[in-house]
């Protein structure tokens, strides 16, 4: 036969419908892929993560709405407190009490940072004044700007005691605060009145003088 007769048979072959094999062609892998176990545990864990849109994005801005007022503010009372002399005998004994009034924020930094630490040989703790509570015996008492009205009843309860006042709103060393925090450059800062710090027997250390944005002698 012809090679012009054969090629309507391999066309036809071609074309044809029918499955056929291909002989000594192994397609299928030498080894087949084992699953990965994961406990069912962390499954859903994952499972979830996938379908909260934007968890990531959450995770990142609680990072970025931290309070930085706070955290600063938090460093300088302890920083301040060690640089600093309490003249009644009775407050060098027992915890280092900083009382924080208003300020949710403030009162939660210093529970986690400062807690656990101590000022000379007293253990710092720190405990949240409700409004209109009875101000007890404290060796830092902070009064946050939102609670400015109940600061003349502040000042009566530790009139004579051995307390360092703290504020932080304008012109507060002329009611009687010993250290108050001001916003100088973006930047939270401290003012210091000795004369007021006398009045509550308060020895200042001559760095957080220099150190201060401003002092009253």
């Amino acid at each position: 036969m012809s090679a012009t007769a054969k090629k309507p048979r391999i066309r036809a072959l071609l074309l044809c419908p029918c499955p056929f094999r291909i002989p000594h062609l192994n397609l299928r892998p030498k080894t087949t892929p084992r699953p990965i176990w994961c406990p069912p545990s962390i499954r859903t864990v994952l499972t979830l993560l996938l379908l909260v849109p934007g968890f990531g994005r959450v995770a990142a801005q609680r990072e970025a709405d931290k309070d930085t007022r706070a955290i600063v503010q938090a460093s300088y009372i302890y920083n301040i407190a060690k640089l600093m002399e309490w003249k009644d005998p009775g407050m060098k004994n027992g915890p280092f009490v900083i009382s924080v009034l208003g300020s949710s924020n403030l009162y939660q930094e210093l529970v986690k940072k400062y807690a656990e630490r101590s000022i000379g040989k007293q253990p710092i703790e720190v405990r949240k004044l409700p409004k209109g509570a009875e101000i007890g015996p404290c060796h830092v008492l902070f009064v946050a700007r939102a609670e400015l009205a109940t600061l003349p009843a502040v000042q009566k309860s530790i009139a004579g005691r051995n307390t360092l006042l703290v504020t932080e709103y304008p012109d507060a060393m002329e009611d009687g605060s010993v250290v108050n925090f001001v916003e100088a450059d973006n930047t939270v800062k401290y003012e210091i009145s000795l004369p007021n710090a006398r009045k509550h027997r308060l020895e200042v250390g001559s760095t957080l003088v220099q150190l201060a944005y401003a002092s009253e002698q």
